[in-house]
């Protein structure tokens, strides 16, 4: 007389709530990821094979005088100003600009430290900063 019991185990797994917490798990690490962004400086790069095209902004050249070992700083190509004037007149050409936009136009033989200086003021200011180059 074989006895057969009644209750009987369902080996099938359901993986629906495995999926939910998964999903769940990409949402936070996803959120939370884009919330301890460093505090970078916004800087974009074109490629010099294509150029890109910037709304309104602040143009600032910095030009190195190699024979007296100098750099002039020009504020929309007008007359060089001293480099203690360079971040209030960029703050002043800004100040009515909702996303301020500085363009970066630094020679060859300018030392990093100096562009370095003027990403610095953007930082500061919040501003994006392009760092423009020549066309190939």
């Amino acid at each position: 007389m074989a006895i057969k019991s009644r209750l009987k185990i369902d080996s099938s797994f359901n993986s629906s709530s495995m999926a939910d917490l998964v999903f769940l798990l990409l949402i936070f690490f996803l959120v939370t990821s884009t919330l301890i962004s460093p505090n970078a400086l916004k800087l974009l790069l074109p490629k010099s094979t294509n150029q890109a095209s910037t709304k309104s902004g602040v143009s600032i050249s910095i030009k190195h005088h190699i024979n007296e070992d100098v750099f002039t700083y020009h504020i929309n190509g007008k007359e060089p100003i001293p480099w203690r004037n360079v971040e209030p007149q960029l703050q002043e050409a800004l100040k009515n600009d909702e996303d301020p936009v500085i363009s970066l136009h630094a020679d060859k033989s300018v030392p990093l430290e100096q562009v370095v200086q003027v990403m610095n003021i953007a930082k500061r200011n919040r501003y994006k900063i392009i760092l423009a180059t020549a066309p190939e």
